[in-house]
């Protein structure tokens, strides 16, 4: 689990848009303050803060490796608090298909390749898509517990997460909501019709809300593609 976590930070930290930003997110995550980890580093605190708040450029991945080495180390210290929590185990049974993108894909690529359209116009769609998960929104209502639910994230929150059998949409939003790990993109697939909370709840989060009637096994081929 140690090096499957590694290697998700260190990834999320290279492809991010705002490398610095997304270390900050996992410092704390781990809930580590610039102070400890500049000092298990063996360099200034300021050096991390420049970092986080992007006045020095992207570190190199030999130092992000040393970053997220020391985040690892410092938790194994305490206990495992962190290790404990992303240690998933398998994929629970409402997760039809789930997948990482050998890179990073922009919203609107992941929106042409399975044919969707925006249903909350406005929200940017530059945000970046780092892999998928497509979930039976029955079996996830009825059976997903508060812990299994950090299952669909899969490797990282940059993803998209695609919901069959929806009928409003509102409980998947609900959900979303209320959870503190967004993704970067939310999609029905087939709904009835989506109800206006489902779309005001996407908007209030900055999520585009998309859906598409590509048949699921089409929609899988060609994400998996991409993997």
């Amino acid at each position: 689990m140690r090096e499957q976590l590694r290697e998700k930070i260190a990834g999320e930290i290279t492809l991010s848009a705002d490398a610095g930003k997304t270390i900050r997110k996992w410092r704390e995550e781990f809930g580590i303050s610039q102070q400890e980890m500049a000092r298990n580093l063996g360099i200034s605190p300021s050096v991390i803060s420049d970092y986080e708040s992007g006045r020095r450029k992207s570190p190199g991945i030999a130092i992000i490796r040393r970053m997220v080495d020391g985040l690892i180390d410092l938790d194994e210290r305490s206990g495992g608090r962190v290790l404990k929590k992303y240690d998933l185990g398998e994929k629970h049974d409402c997760i039809i298909s789930i997948n990482e993108f050998r890179t990073s894909l922009a919203a609107s690529e992941f929106m042409d390749i399975i044919e969707a359209d925006t249903l909350n116009e406005g929200i940017s769609l530059e945000r970046h898509i780092h892999g998928y998960t497509i979930i039976d929104s029955i079996k996830a209502i009825t059976s997903l517990s508060s812990f299994d639910y950090l299952k669909i994230y899969g490797w990282s929150s940059e993803r998209a997460l695609i919901f069959t059998g929806v009928k409003f949409g509102r409980s998947p939003m609900i959900a979303i909501r209320a959870h503190p790990l967004k993704p970067s993109m939310v999609g029905y697939h087939r709904p009835e019709h989506v109800d206006e909370l489902a779309i005001k709840l996407a908007t209030l989060e900055g999520i585009p809300l998309i859906k598409t009637e590509m048949p699921v096994g089409t929609m899988i081929d060609r994400l998996k593609k991409l993997t």
